[in-house]
């Protein structure tokens, strides 16, 4: 059963979001050649206390951390390590999400690190985009798979693939609630959205292959092939006025990052 929110609801979701959206900026502005995904964490876990929010990931399925941070060619969960130095030429794949309130916000975005290969920019610019397009089509009266399939027709059509084993969800009370989101399918089909609906949607794309495979730290997804991998996120509601987007503020407007 898909859980569909009250005004009141979407505030507090609102208010989860919108702590996981000044973390992922903090990080953003962190992130450079030589600081480690170990120091990335750091400041995920004072982010998240300045705020009084609890960090959804560390201990979710006995995740061992509040970030997720994955580089090139690791798609997600990648594990932060004071191993893991960023140098230049690299991406990395932010996630993050809290629960304030009794209510939970998701979001993630992928970075370059300096100057990054054109193909690689190109990767993240459409997996961006492939997000805003989703998110348009999180309406009253569209079908679920509206927007698992405009994702699959963006990113293919600029030659790029969709990861199969990993999915966007419902999000609400809990981290992971009714229903997946894939990132692929037929439009028109699944249930019809309705207002209160709320989905986070995050395109997994890879540069080469769909195929991915767990490392032995049981956690860290990466693509079979070794070709880069790039992550956005949004939680997004369904609301009268078209999509609502919680992880970041009402003032901004335009593309989804």
């Amino acid at each position: 059963m898909i859980v569909c929110k009250s005004a009141a609801e979407l505030e507090a979701m609102h208010r989860a979001g919108l702590v996981v959206w000044d973390v992922l900026n903090r990080l953003r502005q962190a992130v450079q050649p030589g600081i480690t995904t170990l120091d990335l964490e750091r400041i995920a876990v004072q982010g998240a206390k300045e705020h009084s929010a609890r960090p959804a990931f560390k201990g979710y399925r006995g995740y061992p951390c509040v970030l997720c941070a994955s580089i090139n060619q690791e798609v997600v969960h990648g594990i932060p390590s004071a191993s893991r130095r960023l140098q230049e030429g690299d991406v990395i794949s932010l996630d993050f999400g809290v629960e304030l309130g009794g209510y939970y916000g998701d979001a993630a975005l992928t970075l370059p690190i300096g100057t990054i290969r054109p193909e690689v920019g190109d990767l993240l610019r459409v997996t961006r985009e492939s997000l805003d397009k989703a998110i348009d089509k999180v309406r009253p009266g569209n079908r679920l798979s509206d927007i698992s399939s405009v994702v699959q027709q963006w990113v293919e059509k600029h030659g790029f693939s969709v990861v199969r084993e990993f999915v966007g969800h419902g999000i609400g009370t809990k981290m992971h609630e009714e229903p997946n989101v894939p990132n692929y399918g037929e439009p028109g089909r699944g249930p019809r959205l309705e207002e209160g609906m709320v989905f986070a949607i995050e395109p997994m794309v890879n540069a080469g292959g769909p195929g991915v495979k767990v490392l032995d730290d049981k956690w860290t997804a990466v693509t079979t092939d070794g070709s880069c991998s790039a992550h956005f996120e949004h939680t997004v509601a369904v609301t009268s006025n078209g999509p609502w987007i919680l992880t970041r503020p009402r003032d901004v407007v335009g593309a989804s990052w």
